[in-house]
This record gives C-alpha cells, sequence and structure tokens, in this order.
C-alpha cells in the first residue's frame, strides 16, 4: 500500500510540518548509552592521578568515549561537562541502605547529582552499588533492590528516566558454577535477591553487568588453566558439550556463563554488558600471572577482539561492549598489589604500556587538534539544520 501513495505530498503543502511534528512525537527518542564497544572505568583511589580536567584530554586523544565513575563527585561531573562523553556515575555501597528507606533522600540525590549537571554533563546512566550481591556485606543485598527502585522512580518524577540506565555490576561471586558455560547458575544464597532484581530490570530494559577477569580465573588455578586461553592467544580452547559450542578465549566463555545463568533464572532477552575487565601489571607473589607482559598482552588483544564488533558464541548476534579496568594505577586502594595496578596509565599520565594509546604530554600536544574537530562537526550540524529547514517550509 506504501508503494501507492506519492511521495510528493510528503515535500509539498501545508500539512507536511505538521506531519513530521507527529510523527517525532510517535516515535520515542533512545538514548545511547554506549557508543561502540570499548568503554573505560575511572577509578580515582589515589592521592597522585592527574586532575579531572586533564583525565579528560587524555581520554579524548585516546578516542574512548564510554567512561564509569564509582561515585558522582562534582569535579568529575563538572570537568565532563560539554564533552560528547557518555558516563555512568555511581551511587556507592554506603549509601544504598539510606537510598533503599528513604525515596525523599533518593529524589534528592538525582537531583543533586544528576538532574543538576544535565544536559551540559552526559549522564546516561547511574550503576546503584558495585558488587552487591554475593559480597561480603550481608545486610547490603536486602537494600539493593529498594535503592534501585527508590533511584529508578526518582529519574521518573523528574522526567529522566527516558534518559538514563538503572543497573548494578555483579562479579562472579553471584555464580554457583561457571565451567563450562552452560552449566552456569546463580547461587541459591543469591537467587532470592537476584530474581525480583532482575524482574525489575527485565521491566525497566536494563541490561544485566558483569564484572569479568579472565586473570582471576587463571590466578586461581594456574596448573589446570591455560594462560594464552586466559590472553586471547592461540590455543586449543575448551568445548561446552551442552551448547555444542567451542570456545577459543575465556571471556567469551565467562559472558555467555552469565547468559546461561540468566537463562535459567527465566531471562533470555536480557543483555550483557562487560563493566569491569582487565589484567594488573604487577602485583604478589602469590598472584600468578600478575606481569607487565600479561596485561600488555591482554588488553591489546581485548582491543582487537572488541574491534571486531561480534558477539559470543552462544550469543553471536549480541555485540561485547566492555569496559576496561581501568585509567590509572590507584596507589591509595587497599588489599593485594595488584588492585593498585591496573591501570593503563601511570599516575603522571604516561602509559603503562603499549596497546596503542598516547600519555597525557602526548593528549595535550593533539588537544588544539581536537578543537578544530569539534567545531568542524559543529559547523556539519549547522548546515545540516538549515538544510532541513529548507525543507520543511
Amino acid at each position: 500500500m506504501a508503494n501507492h501513495i506519492s511521495s510528493s505530498c510528503f515535500l509539498h503543502g501545508p500539512f507536511h510540518l505538521l506531519f513530521l511534528l507527529s510523527f517525532a512525537q510517535m516515535v520515542p527518542l533512545t538514548v545511547q548509552t554506549f557508543t561502540g564497544t570499548y568503554g573505560i572505568n575511572y577509578g580515582r583511589i589515589a592521592d597522585n592521578i592527574p586532575s579531572p580536567d586533564q583525565v579528560v584530554t587524555l581520554l579524548r586523544a585516546a578516542k574512548i568515549r564510554n567512561v564509569r565513575i564509582y561515585d558522582a563527585d562534582h569535579s568529575v561531573l563538572k570537568a565532563f561537562s560539554g564533552t560528547g562523553f557518555n558516563l555512568v556515575i555511581g551511587l556507592p555501597n554506603g549509601q544504598l541502605q539510606d537510598m533503599s528507606s528513604n525515596a525523599d533522600h533518593a529524589l534528592n540525590w538525582v537531583k543533586d547529582n544528576v538532574q543538576s549537571f544535565l544536559p551540559g554533563t552526559p549522564i546516561r546512566g547511574i550503576a546503584v552499588g558495585n558488587e552487591v550481591l554475593g559480597g561480603e556485606d550481608y545486610s547490603l543485598w536486602g537494600e539493593l533492590l529498594g535503592a534501585a527502585k527508590n533511584i529508578y522512580n526518582a529519574t521518573k518524577k523528574l522526567n529522566l528516566h527516558e534518559q538514563i540506565e538503572i543497573s548494578t555490576a555483579n562479579s562472579f561471586a553471584v555464580f554457583s558454577n561457571s565451567y563450562p558455560p552452560s552449566s552456569c547458575k546463580f547461587k541459591d544464597s543469591v537467587t532470592q535477591y537476584m530474581k525480583p532484581l532482575l524482574e525489575f530490570f527485565s521491566q525497566i530494559g536494563s541490561p544485566f553487568c558483569l564484572n569479568a577477569y579472565p586473570s582471576l580465573a587463571y590466578a586461581s588455578d594456574p596448573e589446570h588453566i591455560d594462560l594464552n586461553y586466559a590472553l586471547f592467544q592461540p590455543t586449543k580452547g575448551i568445548y561446552d558439550p551442552k551448547f555444542r559450542l567451542h570456545y577459543d578465549n575465556m571471556l567469551d566463555a565467562q559472558i555467555d556463563a552469565a547468559y546461561s545463568a540468566l537463562e535459567n533464572a527465566g531471562f533470555n532477552k536480557m543483555e550483557v554488558i562487560v563493566t569491569e575487565t582487565g589484567w594488573a601489571s604487577n602485583g604478589d607473589q602469590n598472584e600468578a600471572g600478575a606481569n607487565i607482559t600479561n596485561a600488555r598482552t591482554y588488553n591489546y588483544n581485548l582491543r582487537k577482539r572488541l574491534a571486531k564488533r561480534k558477539g559470543t558464541p552462544h550469543r553471536p548476534k549480541n555485540i561485547v561492549k566492555a569496559y576496561i579496568f581501568a585509567v590509572f594505577n590507584e596507589d591509595s586502594k587497599p588489599g593485594a598489589s595488584s588492585e593498585r595496578n591496573y591501570g593503563l596509565f601511570k599516575a603522571d599520565g604516561s602509559i603503562s604500556y603499549d596497546i596503542g594509546f598516547h600519555g597525557l604530554n602526548a593528549a595535550r600536544s593533539s588537544r588544539l587538534s581536537l578543537k578544530s574537530i569539534s567545531a568542524d562537526n559543529l559547523a556539519t550540524m549547522i548546515v545540516s539544520l538549515c538544510a532541513l529547514m529548507l525543507l520543511i517550509f
């Protein structure tokens, strides 16, 4: 039937503008929360790293568009204003109980840390807590869903719910078994909290966020896990007899393990996003594989794998998206030595190892060219808008 409608009726006449406006209202505005396939985590548990403004310069030069932070620090939010990044901010675990029990506090938090910075600062999501379920603080397990609901309801009350994605990141501690991928299920102790959380996320269109570290799996059993399999290097890989699929790298297997757990729980359509992955460039003697050679190999090969824009063996149509951990080595983080050595960059802004990025000094020198590129893009947008207005009128 559409073939019989004359195209001239859409290009001429007094009803053209009315049609365009009506059509725009019918089509929902989709917010792009992730550009491409590659993002990075910007942790700041350090006393010697560059300022947020310098970090923006560094990430722009690296052409990394997707950034996650673990709080809502206002100096960072101001630095990212007008940058065009896709920024996910965090509600720390320490605030979950308050947000869960008090909807007014959740509303004020969203007003102060999200609404007041929009539209200048490109906040695309709120991560409610980090690795809560399966974590050691059991008191927070029952608070997570309430906090997520109150934060979401706050965005809805402020008419921001179509712009801001609500999620929470999960570690592998939520799974009872992940090998082979098809056998993965949520732990019984976690399921009673995870299932209602997934039901809520399914209703609002949120993904399942996974912190996946092949390095940690390798370090836990270096005698039986092939290092090449963890590093995306040539290897015989593994075969999953239930899925009838071959895996040539561990990250794909870890992602499909999460898909398997979601399927077993009844959430077949939920997407998995890797919110953390990386490899430490240094570690303690008992941390097998934590060295600069393996860190470079993993992160270099990870970039190549993500650049292919393909899915996993079990979900080939779901393009893998991942945030790398992390921008900097963080000297104030507690725990094992590896915790302070995940950065792609050192505290002075120079590269930790070469995977194709440049340090802060090189980024500064390219800042003028970046500004000129932005100006060219703006000019192109203006010309396009003018042409569109001429068509309309």
